[in-house]
């Protein structure tokens, strides 16, 4: 069991999908909650409430440098600082590079790299006088591969494994460590419903239509879901994962085992 009483995770992007995933498995642990994002805020609040952990909630937009800023003094103001952050806020477009629209690769690079970049150096000094901190930035295969029609979050991406090795190096002989974690394919429920699509227009079953979404990436033709995510945050964040440092761990499905 990881015990993260008196402790205070920051999620980014954690109303909804992996980000409320980890931050359930953070708060059964223990930890006080910062939620961050746009979903619905109230049930995000109300599932981790009956865990009997404090929570809050800061719409911080992580394009704005300030309202980041914001969030963070709202943290120390309430719990007094931030010992595990998680950069999971994302965003994604697809189209080639030669079309790709200028605004959406400000973006993407913006919410996907550039925010986790604001969040580590807000929260290392207060990890540093603490002599402990645990920043998790979830990446994605797409920070180890690329595919077509995805370049900025591909950028993004490697961006943001490249920035977990330098934050991991240079905190490598404190009680902080920096690591990503790489999923694959995710089972949120707007992958779900992008299931039920496909298996709607094709009239076949679910699971032929998760198969088929499957097919071409991911060898265990399974999903990760947000819960094993949150449980490997959990590993990370407990003595275990003392000397993991810089690593860019893979969950997906033998994705990049190919």
């Amino acid at each position: 069991m990881v015990n993260l009483h008196g402790k205070t995770a920051l999620v980014t992007g954690s109303t909804s999908g992996i980000g409320l995933g980890i931050a359930q498995a953070l708060a059964q642990a223990g930890a006080s909650i910062v939620l961050n994002g746009f979903g619905d805020v109230e049930a995000a609040l109300a599932s981790l409430r009956t865990m009997g952990v404090e929570v809050i909630h800061h719409p911080a937009d992580m394009r704005r440098p300030d309202e980041i800023e914001a969030m963070f003094a709202l943290a120390t103001e309430r719990f007094g600082g931030v010992d595990v952050l998680v950069n999971n806020a994302g965003i994604q477009h697809v189209s080639p590079v030669e079309d790709f629209p200028v605004q959406k690769w400000d973006d993407i690079l913006a919410i996907n790299l550039t925010s986790a970049f604001h969040t580590s150096r807000l929260a290392l000094p207060g990890m540093r006088a603490a002599n402990w901190g645990r920043i998790v930035n979830i990446a994605s295969v797409h920070g180890l591969v690329g595919s077509a029609g995805k370049s900025a979050y591909v950028a993004a991406k490697h961006g943001l494994v490249g920035l977990t090795k330098v934050t991991a190096l240079e905190t490598a002989a404190t009680g902080i460590t920096c690591n990503a974690i790489c999923p694959g394919f995710v089972l949120t429920p707007l992958v779900a419903a992008q299931i039920d699509a496909i298996a709607q227009r094709d009239a076949i079953t679910t699971d032929a239509a998760q198969a088929r979404l499957l097919s071409d990436k991911q060898p265990s033709g399974q999903f990760v879901t947000p819960e094993q995510l949150g449980n490997l945050v959990l590993m990370l964040c407990s003595p275990f994962g003392d000397q993991v440092r810089g690593a860019a761990w893979a969950m997906d499905g033998g994705w990049t085992a190919q």
